[in-house]
């Protein structure tokens, strides 16, 4: 089986939720970021990498116990692209890699298990979730794509790359909402709290 190794992106500035640092919120006995990289770790083979900025300390701290690996990207304030390049910079090699979003709570590993083996039938491309027009995370990026994320320094990064070259990519229609749902707000974060009443721990 192929491999598969991950970046979990944990860098930003959560400036939408105001003063609280969305990935340090609560999500039932664990915080977002701890219950996100948990779900990463059950459903992979390979080695994770967490690429902390903002509030650094307190987001290794979140995660102290679990078998995963830091890269601090220093110009985290400068946008997601950066730390998509720190995270490329750190993240061992293997068959396949998985970028996503530190916020994604109710992605559950069997999400990520259908998409890697969807992936695993498609892998010379990129391979994107997507429900309609909304475009999901992670995506899979194969060992042959992946110096190509950073191969202009001045525009690191999948979102850049996948809309510029479209031949490189496979739009995947998934249905689970994990994909698709992220914390911003502080409504959204509560939206996403009260339902999650309804998903089995």
């Amino acid at each position: 089986m192929p491999k598969y190794n991950a970046i979990l992106l944990a860098a930003g500035l959560s400036t939408r939720m105001g003063k609280e640092n969305k990935l340090l919120l609560p999500w039932a006995t664990k915080t977002v970021i701890q219950a996100v990289a948990s779900t990463y770790l059950a459903a992979i083979d390979g080695t994770l990498t967490v690429v902390t900025g903002h509030e650094a300390e307190h987001v290794q701290a979140a995660l102290a116990g679990l078998d995963v690996q830091f890269a601090h990207n220093p110009d985290y304030a400068q946008g997601q692209p950066t730390s998509v390049a720190t995270g490329l910079m750190a993240a061992p090699q293997s068959d396949n890699l998985l970028i996503g979003l530190g916020d994604q709570p109710l992605l559950t590993p069997t999400d990520i298990a259908t998409l890697m083996t969807a992936h695993n039938k498609i892998n010379t491309r990129i391979t994107i979730p997507v429900h309609g027009q909304d475009r999901g995370n992670p995506i899979v990026v194969p060992a042959s794509l992946r110096p190509r994320l950073t191969e202009n320094p001045d525009r690191p990064g999948c979102m850049r790359f996948t809309r510029d070259h479209p031949e490189c990519v496979t739009r995947l229609p998934m249905k689970p909402p994990g994909f698709f749902t992220d914390i911003d707000t502080p409504e959204a974060y509560a939206a996403l709290a009260n339902a999650r009443k309804d998903i089995p721990a």
